[in-house]
This record gives structure tokens, C-alpha cells and sequence, in this order.
């Protein structure tokens, strides 16, 4: 994989035309700025995409707090360790933001990963289809995370009513318990597709869930024609992406702004 050129492609199709990725949510360029607006602060609201400089950054950065401060949601700034400029981190601490554990960029090229990857005897996949299946999803993941997923479960409902569908998830049972969940996020019009979730409950950990998870998502997206997978791992999922075939491409940091925080 040539990596330049590779992020290169990652920040022109993703972060610079960010899509919606909820019904009813926002995604627009406004100056040097991309940004995600969640509907009605029901979701998740981002700066994904800045092109500044030591002269613009701090009038851009007030800007957005202004913004979102006006129509009071949180959002985060996802700065990436390859975003100018490079002090850009402490403007953003500076203006009340709060850094959130940084997180590995890790993309695979999809037609490089072996996919006859099956789960561990007796767990097997439930593609998501029904409300009672992304109940499941939304379970899992709070369980997981320990947050509050009720934008997840209204925006899976919505979303795979679409044609076609811009989503796709699954759940992963040890007999009737539901024990691990994620999605693959399907970026129309690019190369990209991403895996987010992933969470799996804490007896159930090393025995190879998340792997066939991640071959399962990966083999929907090559079905779909695209062609890299990219994933912003923690510590724990990066060595396993690794061993899967994903390369670390950059570093990615939320920092978060929330009114009277």
C-alpha cells in the first residue's frame, strides 16, 4: 500500500465531502472548515476536515464554538496527527476543549485480507434487519461503552429503510445472548467503507469474535465494489486489525466542546 498516497485519498473523499450519517443530520463545507451537524442534537456533531494555517486557526476554532454554541449541541474537533497547524491541539485546549484517548487511523486494502474468516463454535451472525435486531446492536453497545445509544437505534431503523442502504450491521449470539455488535458504515461515491462498534462483552473477549466481525463487514463492502476499509482503533482492536492486514496510517484525537462544561 503506498500510505501517502493513500491518506492522501482518505482526507480528499471522507473528511474534506463528509455525508450524512443520520437522517435529517447536516454535512457541509463552510469556509476552510468540513463539518457534521447532528439533527437537532440527536447524534453526533463533528469538525471532521480543517484547512488552516497559524494566521486563520484560532478565528476558525472561535467560529465553530460560536456555531454550535448557538444552536447548543456538543460536538468534537477530530483532529488527525497530520493536521496543520501543528500547535493546532493546544489552540483547541485553549478555546475549552477536552482531549478525548487518542485513536489509531488503521485502513486495509479489502481484496489483500482473508475473508474465510468463520466465528468461534458456538457463536454465530445475525445480520440486522428488524427493529428487535437493532435493539440488540443498541444493547450491546451500551453495555460495552457504558453511554447512552438511542440516536444509534433511531438512526439504524431509518437508515436501513434506504435503497441502497448506506449501512450495514450485525450481531454476533452465543446462543440466544447477544455478546457482540458492529456496523460498517458505506461511503457512496468513494473507496471507503468503515467499521465502527465492534464492542464485544467482556467473557466473550479473545476467542475470536472481533475478527469475524471485521472479515463479515469486510466481506459486505468488497460485495458492494469498494475498496479499502478504514477503522479508528483503540488500543485494544489494534493489534488484532494488524494481524488482519490493517496499517496505521495517522493518529486521530477527539476534542470535545460542550456548553458549560
Amino acid at each position: 500500500m503506498d500510505r501517502r498516497a493513500v491518506l492522501a485519498a482518505f482526507d480528499e473523499q471522507i473528511r474534506k465531502r463528509p455525508q450524512p450519517e443520520a437522517p435529517g443530520a447536516r454535512a457541509e463545507r463552510v469556509g476552510k472548515v468540513a463539518r457534521h451537524v447532528a439533527p437537532d442534537g440527536d447524534g453526533w456533531s463533528a469538525v471532521l476536515w480543517s484547512d488552516l494555517d497559524e494566521a486563520c486557526a484560532d478565528a476558525a476554532i472561535a467560529e465553530q464554538v460560536r456555531f454550535f454554541a448557538a444552536i447548543a449541541q456538543r460536538f468534537e474537533w477530530k483532529h488527525y496527527a497530520h493536521d496543520l497547524p501543528a500547535d493546532l491541539p493546544r489552540r483547541l485546549l485553549a478555546a475549552g476543549f477536552v482531549a478525548e484517548p487518542e485513536e489509531a487511523l488503521m485502513v486495509a486494502e479489502i481484496a489483500a485480507l482473508d475473508l474465510h474468516v468463520s466465528p468461534p463454535p458456538g457463536v454465530r451472525l445475525l445480520p440486522v434487519a428488524d427493529a428487535t435486531t437493532v435493539e440488540m446492536v443498541a444493547r450491546v453497545h451500551e453495555e460495552v461503552f457504558g453511554v447512552d445509544h438511542g440516536w444509534l437505534r433511531r438512526s439504524l431503523l431509518a437508515r436501513l429503510n434506504e435503497t441502497p442502504t448506506p449501512v450495514a450491521a450485525a450481531v454476533a449470539l452465543a446462543g440466544d445472548l447477544p455478546i457482540c455488535s458492529a456496523r460498517v458504515e458505506l461511503h457512496a461515491g468513494t473507496e471507503f467503507a468503515s467499521l465502527w462498534g465492534g464492542g464485544t462483552l467482556p467473557g466473550f473477549r479473545g476467542r475470536g469474535v472481533y475478527r469475524a466481525m471485521v472479515a463479515h463487514r469486510a466481506r459486505i463492502a468488497a460485495a458492494r465494489g469498494f475498496r479499502y476499509l478504514f477503522v479508528d482503533a483503540s488500543t485494544e482492536s489494534r493489534g488484532i486489525l494488524e494481524r488482519l492486514g490493517f496499517v496505521r496510517l495517522s493518529a486521530t484525537t477527539p476534542y470535545v466542546w460542550q456548553q458549560g462544561a
